[in-house]
C-alpha cells in the first residue's frame, strides 16, 4: 500500500477495534489488501453529494472508509494526490447478517445509516449512488435483473452504479475466484449453495439493456481473481 494512504486506513479501522481483534484485523487486511475500496476515492468515482446505497454492504467497510475520508480531507491530512473525496453524500447500507449490522452500526455512530435487509426487496429511494460489491452472483439471473431493474428506477439521470463482480470468462483467475468463494462458503456453513456468475460482455450488455452507460475496470491489483468494476451511469431520461 502506498505510504500516503496508511493515515487514512487507521482512521477508517480504528472504529472496529472495540469489535475485538478479529474484526479489527480483518478490517484493517480487507482495506488493505483488495484493491476496489481506495480505487472509489482515487478515481473520484462516487458524486460528491445526493443519497448512497451500499447493497450488501457487510460489515460497513467501504462506508467507515468514506466516513474518514471526509475527517481526514476536512481536517487538512488529505494526500495531495487524491481527489477530494464525497463530503455530502447522504450515507446509507443495507446487510443481510443482523451481526454484521450491529458492527457496522457500533463502527459508524451516526455517520451512515445501516439497516438489516435484503437487498432483493429493501426499499430504495431516489438517489445519486450505489455501489454492490461482489453481491449478485449470490442471486440467480432473474433475481440480478430485478435487483438492477429496481436500482435503475431509483438512481437520478446521471446517477452511478459501481457494481464488482467476477469475470466468467477470466480463465484460470475466475477458476481460482470461484474456489475462494466455494471455501468461503463452506466456512459459513453453505458448502453446497450455488453462486451465479456471468461474463464481463453479459453483465455490460444486461446494464446497457437497462439504459446505463457502462465503463469497465480490472479491479484484481494485487490479487489472483478476475474481479471487474463496472463504472454504470444512469442515462437521463
Amino acid at each position: 500500500m502506498d505510504a500516503r494512504l496508511r493515515p487514512l486506513l487507521e482512521a477508517a479501522t480504528r472504529p472496529y477495534a472495540s469489535a475485538g481483534k478479529r474484526v479489527w484485523h480483518y478490517s484493517r487486511g480487507k482495506l488493505r489488501h483488495d484493491p476496489v475500496y481506495f480505487a472509489l476515492l482515487e478515481r473520484g468515482l462516487l458524486p460528491d453529494g445526493g443519497r448512497l446505497f451500499d447493497l450488501g454492504c457487510g460489515a460497513g467497510l467501504l462506508l467507515a472508509l468514506l466516513n474518514a475520508a471526509r475527517m481526514e480531507y476536512r481536517s487538512g491530512r488529505w494526500p495531495e494526490h487524491l481527489p477530494a473525496p464525497p463530503l455530502q453524500l447522504d450515507m446509507h447500507g443495507v446487510e443481510l447478517r443482523a451481526d454484521r449490522v450491529r458492527t457496522a452500526r457500533a463502527a459508524l455512530g451516526g455517520a451512515a445509516d445501516v439497516i438489516s435487509g435484503d437487498i432483493c426487496d429493501v426499499a430504495l429511494s431516489a438517489c445519486s449512488a450505489v455501489v454492490a460489491l461482489d453481491v449478485l452472483l449470490y442471486l440467480h439471473e432473474a433475481a440480478q435483473r430485478r435487483v438492477l431493474e429496481r436500482i435503475a428506477a431509483a438512481l437520478r439521470g446521471g446517477g452511478v452504479l459501481l457494481l464488482r463482480e467476477a469475470d466468467a470468462a477470466g480463465g484460470l483467475a475466475f477458476g481460482m475466484t470461484k474456489w475462494t468463494e466455494r471455501v468461503a462458503n463452506a466456512w459459513r456453513g453453505h458448502p453446497w449453495k450455488r453462486l451465479y456468475y456471468r461474463s464481463a460482455s453479459q453483465w455490460v450488455r444486461l446494464l446497457e439493456g437497462l439504459g446505463f452507460a457502462v465503463n469497465t475496470h480490472p479491479m484484481s491489483e494485487g490479487t489472483p481473481f478476475s474481479n471487474i468494476l463496472f463504472v454504470a451511469q444512469r442515462c437521463p431520461g
